[in-house]
């Protein structure tokens, strides 16, 4: 059955269930060991484990299980099988935490009136202490006071002192009750909330999220660290998740420790460069290891140009099929939620730290089938997004006889004004050079949605993926995306999704042939007033201004960002 469904006609369930195990090669080029912090008795806990000295192999690997939804336009839906487990042996888990009884004037009569323990004009410190948490919570995520925040940080956990008592070396660690080292953190979600705002100082932020180490195992398998002009250096860890919710893993590019880059204004063309030459480097050496290509070094960065002649030899290779059809993964995953927030009730609302970082991995071309819950011979498609386009642009071309790419950049460039005034602006384009086009879509799925499209116009090249993609096609790509979040910055937004709908890597889909896909990136801001609701729920995009207006307003900004952030 070609449909990608859960349903089989025999009226049973199909899915999938991802068993990972791979080998990461490690192109780290130098070890930054550094001290997490101390334990209770005095000894050091460093991030050592952070950074191994060779390749990696992941075995055992948590499963996954990947179901198609019944209706295909409604996606995957994927299963953890360690969280799932855990549910499964106490169904009392599945719930939320009923909220707290909090009344602010009971609190303010009880605490500071009545038992006269402190007044206004006391000291802040021993004031916060007495605040409820969903109050402590929602300064750690508005304040813009720096004295508030250390505040703050140090009731959320423990810290490590220089011999003065003011500058922060590092968290005090205890071991648990599986002899590991866990930092003394004793309210979670107000020490994730303090570290994510921007306004508490580098030298906390550093200690508690952002040092190699302190979040966790997650091996350190690449880096670009070099100078930016001013002095200031672009440094940026790739970090391996093996147990990812995305099956096989995913690696995370993350600015580093002595880089810190909290919002989207503050970064840089180096910045956004670095951020990206990770996912191109991991994708095309992992397609030339499938393809048992030489892939000329370890431990050390690819230079762009090699980086360039590894994806020539890759794309000759896949032309001739030599080994191809022996490659488990054909496709890839990128995507960027920027923005972090907490709201008093505990609902994280976005991203899952305020850092810049973006995300990557590989997808499979299929994985192997369960039916009626027992193991299948057959296999299910493994889902990518870019599928959708491509399954929707060979229905298309059926339909039409057209490319629907050609087509689509065709009605952009002649688009009149959704109301049907002519003498206010109708352009949909918001940036464009000869290689990519930046575009508000004419139907956006969330308010203030911009869209980033290849066009082939300086080489007449349909670039489906980040294979197909040559050296200044790639740094197009790179600028674009840099400039999206530039004006969402400058327009206000904190919170923004980025995806990539890409083909897959072998030019076909369900055994046909795809020619003209087109690489596409979707940039959706999250607003104040735009919460996901019912109506999006049934694909009912919520609107409130016209997109021709939209783009204009986009393009107000765009000659100062230009200006201060010119290509390279």
């Amino acid at each position: 059955m070609k449909l990608r469904t859960c349903v089989t006609a025999k009226g049973e369930f199909k899915y999938g269930i991802h068993k990972p195990n791979y080998h990461v090669a490690n192109l780290r080029e130098h070890d930054c060991i550094k001290s997490l912090g101390i334990c209770h008795d005095g000894s050091v806990h460093s991030n050592r484990q952070n950074f191994p000295a060779e390749d990696l192999y992941v075995d055992n690997s948590t499963w996954i299980y990947e179901i198609p939804n019944p209706f295909p336009f409604r996606g995957t839906t994927y299963i953890n099988k360690a969280w799932a487990d855990q549910k499964a042996k106490d169904i009392s888990l599945i719930k939320l935490p009923l909220p707290k009884n909090i009344s602010l004037t009971d609190f303010i009569k009880k605490e500071l009136c009545d038992k006269n323990k402190v007044s206004v004009n006391d000291n802040v410190k021993r004031i916060f202490s007495y605040l409820p948490d969903p109050l402590l919570l929602s300064l750690a995520t508005t304040s813009t006071d720096s004295n508030d925040l250390v505040i703050l940080a140090q009731i959320s956990c423990e810290f490590e002192y220089d011999k003065s008592g003011h500058l922060p070396l590092g968290l005090i660690y205890k071991r648990d009750n599986r002899n590991k080292f866990q930092a003394v953190i004793k309210n979670k979600p107000l020490f994730e909330a303090v570290g994510n705002n921007v306004f508490l100082p580098d030298n906390y932020k550093k200690v508690m999220v952002l040092r190699p180490g302190v979040q966790g195992q997650s091996e350190i398998v690449g880096a670009v660290d070099e100078k930016k002009h001013a002095g200031k250096k672009f440094h940026v860890f790739e970090y391996l998740r093996q147990n990812s919710y995305i099956p096989w893993g995913h690696y995370a590019a993350n600015m580093a420790d002595d880089a810190i880059c909290y919002l989207t204004k503050d970064l840089t063309v180096s910045d956004m460069t670095a951020l990206r030459h990770l996912y191109y480097q991991r994708v095309f050496v992992t397609l030339a290891k499938q393809l048992n290509l030489s892939v000329p070094l370890t431990r050390k960065k690819m230079s762009v140009l090699e980086m360039e002649k590894l994806r020539k030899k890759i794309i000759i290779a896949v032309s001739e099929d030599k080994d191809r059809l022996n490659c488990k993964f054909s496709a890839s995953l990128w995507g960027w939620n920027f923005g972090f927030d907490y709201a008093p009730s505990l609902y994280r609302l976005h991203a899952s730290h305020q850092q810049v970082h973006q995300q990557f991995a590989m997808v499979p071309e299929t994985v192997a089938a369960t039916i009626a819950g027992k193991k299948s011979d057959s296999v299910i498609p493994s889902f990518s997004c870019g599928d959708m386009v491509a399954s929707f642009i060979m229905d298309y071309r059926a339909e039409t006889g057209n490319s629907f790419f050609n087509d689509y950049i065709k009605a952009i460039r002649n688009n009149y004004r959704t109301d049907g005034i002519n003498n206010a602006a109708n352009s949909l384009i918001v940036y464009e050079d000869a290689y990519v086009m930046l575009f508000v879509p004419k139907a956006q799925t969330s308010q203030w949605e911009l869209q980033l499209m290849t066009t082939g116009v300086k080489n007449n090249a349909f670039v489906g993926n980040i294979l197909e993609a040559d050296t200044r096609t790639r740094n197009a790509l790179d600028y674009a995306i840099l400039i999206a979040q530039k004006i969402y910055a400058r327009m206000g937004a904190a919170m923004v999704t980025s995806i990539e709908y890409s083909k897959r890597f072998f030019g076909c889909f369900s055994g046909k042939s795809v020619i003209d896909q087109r690489l596409v990136y979707a940039f959706m801001p999250r607003l104040p007033e735009s919460p996901g609701a019912f109506s999006e729920a049934q694909l009912r995009w919520i609107n409130g201004h016209y997109p021709e207006d939209f783009a204009s307003a986009c393009r107000k900004h765009l000659q100062v960002i230009i200006k201060t952030d010119p290509k390279p």
